[in-house]
């Protein structure tokens, strides 16, 4: 599952293929969204939630309170059914799903940090990051990134910087869980399930503000 974008997304993999999947684009509604999606996943699959043996969740980056709804909904599965919790990086899945509709490397993914800057990410193909994520101004990283294609929401809200646009637009679960089951396969370990936030939140505690004690 991913919520670090304003798709909610879920999918159930069976360490071969997708064998459900659904998609929302709601960047107002994670948490009631969330769970109907799992529901009607396992519905799809006719399968029940104590069959599954591994819980994969996007952890961003992305901001804070979507994406806390996904990595809380995952922990709380993966204590409920006492199986592994593994973390993702959301712009992998997206680099991930690129590459399997047949684009070739090197390119970018950049998905909506909001505040007018986006959350990128370089990638040599589809499986192969090279840094680490980060959050920038679009027009601060259009040189960086010049004669890149750039994969994602953010490379298409802006397209002065990143005048190469790709697809898709937003992380499906169904590619967080085919790059997780690749991975797992491979023997390779995969993140802890915590946020990756790069930024603080946007909502904060006011400074200076009046106290009130009881008399």
């Amino acid at each position: 599952m991913d919520t670090a974008t304003p798709a909610v997304t879920v999918a159930l993999h069976d360490g071969t293929s997708v064998i459900a999947s659904s998609g929302q684009v709601d960047a107002r509604r994670h948490g009631e969204l969330l769970l109907p999606a799992v529901d009607r996943v396992l519905a799809e699959a006719g399968t029940k939630l104590d069959a599954v043996t591994d819980v994969v969740v996007g952890v961003g980056p992305g901001p804070y309170t979507g994406l806390r709804v996904g990595l809380v909904t995952a922990a709380t599965f993966g204590s409920a059914l006492s199986v592994p919790v593994h973390g993702l990086c959301t712009l992998d899945g997206l680099a991930y799903a690129a590459g399997q509709e047949g684009l070739e490397g090197p390119f970018a993914v950049a998905t909506d940090a909001r505040r007018k800057e986006v959350y990128w990410a370089r990638y040599e193909d589809g499986r192969t990051r090279v840094g680490e994520p980060a959050v920038d101004r679009p027009a601060d990283i259009a040189d960086a990134l010049a004669g890149l294609p750039v994969v994602g929401a953010g490379a298409a809200l802006y397209p002065d910087a990143f005048p190469d646009a790709r697809g898709p637009e937003h992380v499906a679960a169904g590619a967080l869980a085919a790059l997780a089951a690749e991975r797992l396969a491979a023997g390779q370990e995969l993140l802890e399930p915590r946020p990756l936030y790069l930024r603080r939140p946007d909502a904060q505690v006011p400074k200076n503000y009046k106290v009130v004690t009881p008399t």
